[in-house]
């Protein structure tokens, strides 16, 4: 029997308050929900819903399964995880839906004429999968969590003309200390970040070699990481924290090792190995491989001759 699927947009932190049964919020632009106060669902089916702000929330012991993507993930420890407006958050309620922690959700208004508003486009986990959440170790969950708490105490405080520059004080706060956090989960993971960068290697070996460049085109960071089920964020941060270079860096260096090798062993022009590398113009090709070598393609054929 098929599993009824629902979808739910949440355009308003108010809105949000009402689907969880809670009073309304006490700034319409930021709310920081305690889970444990939230009812636990009743719902047989699955939900999927579109958030219109950020959230980040520190979870832990759920029941019931919640996944971001295509993926469902164990939240019986300390996980710090981050959405972007118009991120789907999908949540699997066939038994009890039940989930500790705290939940901080603010829309983009409430940071906008802030330095906030235009950085936090640099924090690369808030277009992360839920596979790549943040998780904590002991000392850092009680970091954290006192941060929030300096929050929900600051918001729960009559709201006065400081309020605002003093949540948004901790929440920077609490995304330094958020990537702080996630470079150590990548020099940690090391097995894991290995396996990816195998996987990459392979996967370019690939591209290369099956006609894709012609077929698809120049290879994209986000086909790499579709292929590999991680963002294109978390795929860079990994391979940048492993090697030095991002998906990108790779990308290049393999589209200039191919072309080192046909222009030292054909002698096809410089538009046809552009065509076969994928490359709509000769020009951009050779905008690249000058800008890797400090040779033009024909100074580097020559250079063999």
């Amino acid at each position: 029997m098929a599993k009824n699927i629902n979808h739910i947009a949440i355009n308003s932190i108010s809105e949000l308050h009402r689907l969880l049964g809670l009073p309304k919020p006490l700034h319409p632009l930021i709310s920081l929900i305690n889970m444990d106060e939230v009812q636990s669902s009743k719902r047989s089916d699955e939900v999927h819903f579109l958030l219109h702000f950020y959230g980040i929330s520190l979870k832990k012991g759920v029941s019931g399964k919640l996944k971001y993507g295509q993926n469902y993930y164990d939240f019986d420890e300390g996980v710090l995880a981050m959405t972007a407006p118009k991120q789907i958050l999908s949540v699997d309620s066939s038994e009890n839906y039940k989930v500790s922690g705290y939940w901080l959700v603010f829309h983009a208004d409430f940071i906008l004429n802030y330095p906030l508003g235009k950085a936090i486009k640099n924090y690369g986990f808030f277009s992360y999968a839920v596979n790549e959440a943040l998780h904590l170790s002991e000392k850092e969950e009680k970091m954290l969590k006192n941060i929030f708490k300096n929050i929900e105490q600051e918001y729960l405080t009559s709201i006065d003309q400081f309020s605002q520059d003093v949540m948004i004080s901790h929440l920077e706060l609490l995304l330094n200390y958020s990537n702080r956090f996630y470079n150590r989960q990548f020099l940690t993971r090391k097995k894991e970040g290995n396996d990816l960068l195998s996987k990459m290697e392979e996967l370019l070996d690939s591209y290369f070699k099956n006609d894709k460049l012609v077929e698809l085109g120049l290879p994209t960071v986000q086909y790499f990481a579709e292929k590999m089920s991680v963002s294109p964020n978390y795929l860079s941060d990994m391979l940048r924290t492993l090697t030095g270079q991002s998906t990108q860096q790779h990308i290049h260096n393999k589209l200039i090792e191919k072309a080192k090798e046909t222009l030292t062993t054909s002698n096809l022009s410089i538009s046809e190995i552009a065509y076969q590398l994928g490359f709509e113009h000769p020009q951009s090709f050779s905008k690249l491989f000058k800008s890797k070598t400090n040779l033009t393609p024909l100074e580097f054929r020559a250079s063999f001759h």
